[in-house]
């Protein structure tokens, strides 16, 4: 998976890779679009099987 193919392909504008190991946290933020400033948006916990699988669902 080429990371920026699929930003381009999504339209998304950022996407922000998080790790912290000592509570075994991988996260993945996707930022759609902050044209019209700053907004809300939902947020899931689910556990994906890969990592273009959460990046696709956002």
């Amino acid at each position: 998976m080429e990371i920026f193919e699929k930003m381009a392909q999504y339209d998304y504008e950022q996407i922000v890779f998080c790790h912290d190991p000592s509570v075994n946290l991988k996260a993945i933020i996707v930022i759609h679009d902050t044209t019209l400033g700053a907004a809300l948006g939902g947020c899931r916990m689910r556990m994906y099987p890969t990592e273009e699988d959460a990046i696709i669902d956002c």
